[in-house]
């Protein structure tokens, strides 16, 4: 058979073979390359154009605070948002729902109601909250968190009634009503082993309080925040320039009409931080000083060396009732506390032997810090 070799097939061996287009071939992929890049530049500024001139239109985020009174305390709110808008009067309403369930000092609240067991009071869905994490922490603190405590809070007189005569004996007939296992949620009914316990949601329900907050301005789309209720705070994100928010820790008072000073300052983005100290509420009797934070395990309150103690977490709840908790163990406890505890991060103002002041602090703490003494 005859080979057959086309026209088009004589062409391309004599283009390949041509020692002209052999050195045409070498640059053709440069060529290919620069007008790749040609038209990725072209498309880049085209791009480019666009977005910052929309940026330049973009309006700077405006500042707003505000503060306010609630629970007993007072609160600042700080935030960056697109406008003026001033959402005060929408958090005042939500703190006002927020009392009027978990606040022992309405007697209408349903938090009062379930003390006073009212067969109607049904827990809602920030009582419910409340509740599993106080009984989660309490479970996790071998019970140095108990809202069960309320009974001796109230008799020691940090309550709704009049200080008590308190001795041993008074002491140990009011501590068969506390312990957490002693109370339970089921289908929004508190149930009781004993008909006068008497929860107490003090030691937690202002950190929820803030978060209750939060969850608002981020419902608002407001991105950039510092809520401070009582002390207890939470920062969300950073200030339009990526600064972090500074908070101050203060340095235990040795009265209370003593004004505040600077212990530490940390630095928080996403994260909230609670301080519990035995200096902020007491009384003294006959020389001796009584603070408000009670031990469960028996029935006074706490004696130790440890002044104040500053919890972090991602939620201001968590920090409160474990900045509760670490302040009933005291420093020694504490510290053990934490080393089994990898998630916690805290930092202690203890009164050493000699009466100097001193500090412990963890290493996650520590990176937040940007002032100490």
């Amino acid at each position: 058979m005859q080979d057959y070799i086309s026209k088009r097939t004589l062409q391309t061996v004599f283009y390949l073979f041509s020692p002209y287009n052999r050195v045409l071939s070498l640059f053709y992929p440069v060529y290919c390359m620069k007008y790749f890049i040609y038209r990725f530049a072209a498309g880049l500024c085209a791009a480019s154009v666009l977005f910052f001139g929309s940026c330049r239109h973009r309006p700077e985020p405006v500042l707003v605070k505000f503060t306010g009174e609630t629970q007993g305390t007072t609160y600042s709110i700080t935030y960056y948002a697109a406008d003026s808008v001033n959402l005060q009067k929408s958090i005042d309403s939500l703190l006002l729902r927020f009392d009027s369930t978990a606040s022992s000092w309405k007697p209408n609240s349903i938090i009062s109601r379930m003390n006073e067991n009212d067969p109607s009071a049904r827990a809602d869905k920030m009582f419910g909250i409340i509740f599993n994490k106080a009984q989660e922490v309490s479970e996790k603190t071998g019970g140095a968190f108990d809202i069960t405590v309320g009974p001796l809070v109230s008799a020691w007189g940090f309550g709704l009634s009049n200080r008590l005569k308190m001795d041993q004996h008074k002491v140990d007939s009011l501590l068969p009503l506390v312990g957490y296992t002693k109370v339970r949620l089921e289908k929004g009914k508190l149930l009781k082993a004993d008909p006068r316990i008497r929860i107490d949601y003090n030691a937690i329900a202002q950190g929820y309080a803030v978060d209750v907050v939060a969850a608002f301005l981020d419902s608002m789309n407001i991105q950039s925040y510092l809520i401070d209720i009582g002390g207890e705070v939470l920062a969300r994100r950073t200030k339009p320039g990526g600064e972090k928010w500074n908070v101050a820790i203060e340095i235990p008072a040795k009265n209370a009409s003593d004004e505040p000073g600077i212990q530490a300052i940390v630095a928080l983005e996403d994260m909230a931080i609670s301080t519990s100290g035995s200096y902020r509420k007491y009384y003294e009797e006959n020389g001796i000083r009584y603070s408000h934070t009670i031990d469960p395990s028996d029935g006074y309150p706490v004696k130790h060396s440890l002044l104040s103690v500053s919890v972090l977490a991602k939620d201001c709840m968590t920090a409160d009732a474990y900045a509760t908790a670490l302040m009933v163990m005291g420093v020694d406890q504490g510290k053990e506390f934490l080393k089994k505890h990898r998630g916690l991060e805290a930092y202690f103002i203890y009164a050493s032997p000699e009466g100097s002041m001193k500090t412990y602090y963890t290493r996650g703490f520590e990176k937040l810090m940007r002032h100490n003494k």
